[in-house]
């Protein structure tokens, strides 16, 4: 995927692509506690040997979308405890005695990443290595359990019998999920045609595996992030120079406010990148490029990156009203095409902060791409179109998927 990653990772820091991370701590509704002793409000498991550690690094917060089935889409985190080779055969995520979802093979491979080298899938965990298993669960409303557990089936390449025989099936990582609902808002953009690329949850895009270890903790602040591109009546992104910002139509659009609520920082006046080239020399700050960070209340944070130089109409202490223009999308920061990168997080810090879903409040589902090869195809000059089939509706109150092209409310 040529260009692809830098564009959808959008600003993080630490993508699939990126190297260096940490373990946080066990999880909590909004972000990683300070200690690393387990929580008390876990299920008791049995008392047995469990040579991979594991634990969630959030409690998963239930979020219906636009497939018409509720999401829950979190982290399981591995240790292998183990001066040897251990090879993770299975992931299965339970709710009492029901299987709610298996993972193996391939599948489970890639879904599955070793820190210190998350661009290559592998479910091979070195002595004392870490990794990070991507779970969504995608269930039939309104069939959302309480609590989650997990049986995580592995094989020893130096199995100690009988207390580590060859192959091994742990029950771990029992955690609570989230009473926590998700925010209903506005949509950032006005018009046809956007298309909702790397975001949530059925695809291993760059924002879904975005890993940030940031003051000591590892946060997946773009959990539930979206790339908007959009796509025009020809089924193209642009038109005529990739190089140039002038060949992308949408740039310049109209950024708005998604809900009521105070700015709580906005930076500007970052240049704007050249199409088609990686950004470089960019500080921690700099990742969103020119951006804005808004209270919607409730504990949660809207942020609006990658805007164009000089197009922010707010400043901190401003309150927004819904629909109020705040800015035009751009193309500074951390990315190589005209985009806005939105996304809610827990905390007003762009980066340490857990990535929380949301839902728009009324929108209209033109259709969805067919593959993500077709987000390629877009990137390199090509058009596409929606998948057959597809008839547009309108949705309220739902969270948009990967690959879903909407279009929104011109005013």
């Amino acid at each position: 995927m040529r260009r692809a990653t830098a564009l959808l990772g959008a600003w993080a820091l630490l993508t699939g692509c990126s190297n260096n991370t940490e373990p946080s701590s066990p999880p909590t509704d909004s972000s990683p506690s300070a200690t690393a002793v387990p929580s008390a409000t876990t299920d008791a498991l049995p008392i047995e040997p469990t040579p991979i550690l594991a634990r969630a690094l959030s409690r998963p917060v239930p979020v219906p979308a636009t497939d018409g089935r509720t999401h829950l889409a979190y982290e399981l985190y591995l240790t292998n405890a183990m001066g040897q080779v251990i090879d993770l055969e299975s992931v299965t995520v339970n709710a009492g005695d029901r299987e709610l979802l298996t993972l193996s093979g391939e599948d489970l491979r890639n879904r599955t990443r070793l820190l210190g080298a998350m661009g290559e899938p592998s479910a091979s965990f070195g002595p004392a290595q870490s990794g990070v298993v991507w779970i969504d669960l995608a269930l039939d409303q309104p069939d959302v359990p309480q609590r989650l557990s997990h049986t995580v089936a592995v094989k020893l390449s130096r199995p100690m019998p009988p207390l580590l025989p060859a192959e091994m099936a742990e029950e771990v990582a029992p955690v609570a999920v989230s009473t926590r609902k998700p925010v209903v808002i506005s949509p950032p953009l006005r018009g046809p045609n956007w298309l909702a690329a790397n975001s949530c949850c059925n695809e291993m895009t760059s924002h879904r595996m975005a890993l940030n270890p940031i003051s000591g903790e590892l946060w997946a602040a773009e959990r539930f992030a979206i790339d908007y591109l959009q796509i025009d009546a020809d089924g193209a992104l642009y038109k005529g120079d990739a190089t140039q910002l002038a060949s992308y139509p949408f740039y310049g659009a109209d950024v708005l406010a998604v809900a009521d609520g105070p700015v709580v920082s906005v930076l500007d006046g970052l240049p704007e990148q050249t199409p088609t080239t990686d950004a470089t020399g960019l500080t921690l700050p700099e990742y969103g490029g020119n951006h804005v960070v808004q209270d919607i209340g409730d504990g949660n944070y809207a942020f609006y990156a990658h805007l164009k130089t000089g197009s922010a109409q707010v400043k901190p202490g401003d309150q927004l009203s819904t629909g109020q223009v705040i800015g035009h999308l751009g193309n500074t920061g951390n990315t190589d095409a005209p985009h806005l990168h939105f996304h809610v997080m827990s905390t007003p810090d762009p980066l340490a902060a857990d990535g929380l879903p949301f839902l728009f409040d009324s929108f209209t589902v033109d259709g969805r791409l067919s593959s993500p090869a077709d987000l390629v195809t877009l990137l390199t000059g090509g058009t596409v179109h929606v998948a057959p089939g597809t008839t547009p509706r309108t949705e309220t109150d739902l969270s948009p998927l990967v690959m879903d092209v909407m279009s929104y409310a011109a005013e």
